[in-house]
């Protein structure tokens, strides 16, 4: 992943350097998805499946999971 990446932020996250969060990129017509704590490893996708995943989300469909 080229270091010109521009990783944001949610505005919730708060400014400090020990906020962990959900930092999200877009690349190539790529979303990528890592966790501030650990941003060596980031997951890909592509905005319509990522869409799909918050949809499915908001709609509670996987509260049943935990």
């Amino acid at each position: 992943m080229p270091s010109s990446t521009r990783w944001r932020k949610s505005s919730f996250s708060g400014g400090g350097d020990d906020n962990h969060c959900v930092e999200l990129a877009v690349a190539d017509g790529k979303v990528r998805l890592r966790e501030s704590d650990t941003p060596a490893t980031a997951l890909t996708t592509t905005p319509g499946r990522l869409a799909t995943f918050i949809r499915t989300v908001k709609a509670g469909a996987l509260d049943d999971l935990s």
